[in-house]
């Protein structure tokens, strides 16, 4: 009878973990990353675990928020969440990188083809390119205490905040110069 009960329990346990999300340790997301044909240093080294459902939605948690650097620095939250798919992770969240002294949130990263050597980040406004071989291996993630990673989180949201009003009024700006035809509104340049 226990035999029975023990092979029953060892199905019972074995029909729910394949219900449910799968949870991976860390030391295998540059696998499952090379696995869908992207580098397998996108995420930094202190990742405690990840969760893939079988949608394909990826969450990958972090010992904390931290500050990295590709060939600009970037700003992990202590959870990254993701759609992965053969050469993509879009609808990123909780992923920051920095250019031009302003933060932007990073929406997807994408290697259309493997062999250009190139990979694409997608920031909203703009794609940038990069090469493949800055994300061959796991980057160096400074920590960064909640205060500090409250602080980061604020400042980016105001920053995106900002960057949206620019971007509303250049459009309101191009629409004006549209409509009228002037290319000269007015303004003088100082000297």
């Amino acid at each position: 009878m226990s035999l029975s009960l023990t092979s029953f329990s060892l199905l019972l346990i074995l029909f729910l973990l394949s219900q449910s999300p799968y949870i991976i340790s860390a030391s295998s997301i540059q696998s499952l990353l090379q696995s869908q044909g992207l580098p397998g240093g996108i995420f930094p080294e202190n990742v405690k675990s990840y969760n893939l459902e079988a949608d394909g939605r990826l969450e990958v948690h972090l010992d904390g928020p931290c500050l990295a650097k590709f060939d600009t620095r970037v700003f992990f939250d202590s959870v990254v969440r993701a759609n992965l798919s053969y050469g993509g992770l879009v609808g990123l969240e909780g992923l920051t990188q920095e250019e031009l002294f302003l933060w932007f949130p990073v929406k997807g990263i994408i290697v259309n083809d493997p062999n250009s050597g190139l990979i694409l980040f997608d920031i909203g406004l703009a794609h940038k390119q990069l090469s493949l071989s800055l994300f061959e291996d796991p980057p160096a993630c400074k920590s960064q205490d909640d205060d500090t990673a409250v602080a980061m989180k604020e400042v980016l949201n105001v920053e995106i905040q900002n960057v949206g009003a620019v971007m509303e009024k250049a459009g309101r700006i191009r629409t004006v110069v549209e409509k009228t035809g002037r290319k000269n509104l007015g303004f003088r340049a100082q000297r």
